[in-house]
């Protein structure tokens, strides 16, 4: 009986090792693993080293069979490139995702963040929502595609490219040296937005445009002394009121993207609210009131119709009783893709109107204005389809997102880049950038299902459709 009993144990062990493994084999259950991966891949930039990552991809496409190179001029942060060939009767179709993270300070996690660790049905990690979750679907589908031998019209591009948190040199490296390796129709990126509303529509923003990074800074000059004897032209005093004067609201601008964006929400039960304040959004003497009327109710609308100026960085002084003689800020900028540079910064000397303070863009290079996607053509049309044909109550529409991708490289370069609304927006403090950033595995293993979708509706021939 006993031997019995334990034969009946190994029998229900191997089974559940059976349905584990064929879990893991499944679409979802492999970019789980992946996902878990890759998190457990500490590629915290600085310093990056992503080329840890870049091997772990072309070990998995080498399992596979999956063409696939190294590519960058240095050694510890390289980018990764596979291929799946079609019949080139389309041109290829690019999915990308940046490798690096943002650090995480430990002391203020619950969870190792590089442990990727799962508790209540949720992956904990560094990456999990930015971008190792969209790198790790997209390695998903390139496997999925392979194993089921999908025949493809156009070619299918994988790109892991380096350092997107800091200076976006993987992309640019990519674009300078070896742009053929991903010249595609289309890239498919981060940047969109998934989230359900109250009314019970689920509405996609698919990313078509961004908002430009423009780092700026303001050095102020004043008199050292002795801080016994306060002194008129003290240098900090007179940076932080050029801080105060740039709290002043921006000008209202709507483009193509927001304009549109803007007019088909305000057609959803939840924005109705929105309808009577668009007409006063185009006029110039109610701008600037209609706008504060929508940042009460939602101030992430708000930052989609004006630049936005946040101070972020201070620096002064070297000893406690010692008044500077310079005090220096640094202003995180989000400018609008149709104003310029010199603009932005000409209106901020305007507002702060001080001579002895000085303003000038970071050093670097900055990240280019470019125009929006395109929304049409084949692959948008096949993303916009599969999404609209996910949920009962779906609502698809391009936006124009706050924040910065390096996908604005290839849009400079002529590729459409669009931001893929995937996975849903989830209601905790665990966001990107965030400590305890997660993702539940529901969310995610959806999200991937729908990334494959759309790569089948954007690059399968209807005879490999699956």
């Amino acid at each position: 009986m006993a031997r019995m009993r334990g034969w009946g144990l190994a029998v229900l062990a191997l089974c559940a090792f059976a349905a584990s493994a064929q879990e893991e084999d499944s679409l979802g259950g492999r970019a789980v693993r992946y996902l878990t991966d890759l998190i457990r891949l500490d590629t915290s930039n600085p310093p990056g080293n992503e080329t840890r990552v870049a091997e772990y991809l072309k070990e998995v496409a080498a399992r596979y069979d999956i063409p696939a190179e190294l590519f960058g001029d240095d050694s510890a942060r390289l980018s990764f490139v596979a291929r799946l060939r079609g019949n080139g009767s389309a041109r290829p179709l690019l999915l990308m995702a940046h490798s690096d993270v943002v650090p995480a300070d430990r002391a203020q996690w619950t969870v190792d963040p590089f442990a990727a660790e799962t508790r209540n049905g949720e992956i904990y990690g560094r990456g999990a929502q930015d971008d190792k979750n969209l790198l790790a679907a997209e390695l998903a589908v390139l496997v999925e595609l392979k194993l089921r031998g999908v025949a493809l019209k156009r070619d299918v591009i994988l790109i892991a490219e380096a350092d997107e948190e800091a200076g976006s040199t993987g992309i640019r490296w990519m674009i300078e040296n070896a742009f053929d390796a991903i010249d595609a129709e289309a890239a498919l990126n981060e940047g969109g937005i998934a989230q359900d509303l109250p009314s019970g529509a689920r509405l996609f923003q698919i990313q078509t445009a961004e908002k430009i990074p423009t780092r700026v800074v303001l050095t102020a000059r004043g008199s050292a002394g002795h801080a016994s004897l306060p002194r008129p032209d003290n240098a900090i005093l007179r940076l932080a009121r050029a801080l105060t004067r740039l709290d002043t609201d921006q000008p209202v601008r709507l483009n193509p993207t927001t304009r549109r964006y803007f007019a088909r929400l305000a057609t959803l039960p939840d924005y109705l609210w929105l309808a009577p304040l668009i007409p006063r959004l185009e006029r110039s003497s109610s701008a600037q009131a209609a706008a504060a009327e929508i940042r009460a109710r939602e101030p992430e609308l708000d930052a989609q119709l004006r630049t936005t100026i946040s101070p972020t960085m201070l620096s002064a002084g070297i000893k406690i009783n010692v008044i500077p003689s310079a005090a220096e800020a640094r202003v995180d900028v989000r400018r609008l893709p149709d104003e310029s540079r010199e603009e932005v910064l000409e209106r901020i000397r305007r507002l702060i109107a001080d001579p002895l303070i000085e303003v000038t863009p970071e050093p670097g290079p900055g990240m280019p204005a470019t125009p929006p996607s395109p929304a049409e053509g084949p692959i948008y049309r096949a993303m916009e389809r599969v999404l609209a044909a996910s949920a009962p109550r779906a609502v698809v529409v391009p936006y124009m997102a706050r924040g910065a991708t390096d996908g604005a490289y290839l849009r400079a370069k002529g590729m459409p880049v669009y931001g893929l609304p995937l996975f849903l927006k989830e209601n905790h403090d665990g966001r990107p950038h965030g400590h305890d950033e997660r993702i539940s595995e529901a969310n995610f293993t959806a999200g991937v299902e729908l990334l494959w979708r759309i790569v089948l509706a954007a690059a399968a021939d209807e005879a490999g459709a699956q």
